[in-house]
């Protein structure tokens, strides 16, 4: 059976992660691999809306940065999610 874009979006999330991981292992601050990450992110993104050669329009960064918005909130639900159900099975406990 075929993966579905939400699990190959998944898989891709983990390997770019392990991938930082390991470059932190290195030695490299967390905070220099993060901006690698968002640098390397931004210039795929570049690429993917303007291809090699192309570069964004006001309008092209506007999207882009709202969709890092939104990717950013999602992330942020999610811990938030986590946190309070962490917190609702320890006062259960």
């Amino acid at each position: 059976m075929a993966k579905t874009d939400a699990e190959i979006h998944q898989e891709c999330t983990r390997r770019l992660i392990d991938l930082a991981n390991e470059i932190k292992d290195e030695g490299v601050g967390t905070n220099v691999v993060s901006a690698g990450l968002m640098t390397a992110s931004a210039v795929y993104a570049t690429f993917v809306v303007g291809g090699n050669t192309g570069g964004l329009t006001d309008s092209g960064v506007e999207k882009v940065t709202a969709a890092y918005k939104q990717q950013l909130e999602q992330v942020q639900r999610m811990k938030k999610d986590e946190s309070d159900r962490r917190q609702a099975e320890a006062e259960a406990e």
